[in-house]
């Protein structure tokens, strides 16, 4: 079971990611017109954040369904 420390530390590090994610799309818009290989490699980045993002969307998940089975 995960305790509760465990999923406020999930909820931190998936508002920490979500900032990153934000920035990277937002700096990947900034370069497409004049950098397109950076504008690129950022969207990358960014995607690879998402990846983490829905897993641990989906650990979130988890742990609040084992705080509600007896």
């Amino acid at each position: 079971m995960i305790t509760m420390s465990k999923s406020s530390k999930i909820k931190e590090n998936q508002n920490k990611l979500q900032k990153q994610y934000k920035q990277l799309i937002e700096d990947a818009y900034n370069f497409r017109q004049t950098d397109s290989a950076l504008s690129d490699i950022l969207e990358y980045n960014a995607l690879k954040l998402l990846e983490e993002l829905n897993r641990l969307k989906y650990l979130s998940r988890e742990s609040s369904n084992n705080f509600i089975k007896i």
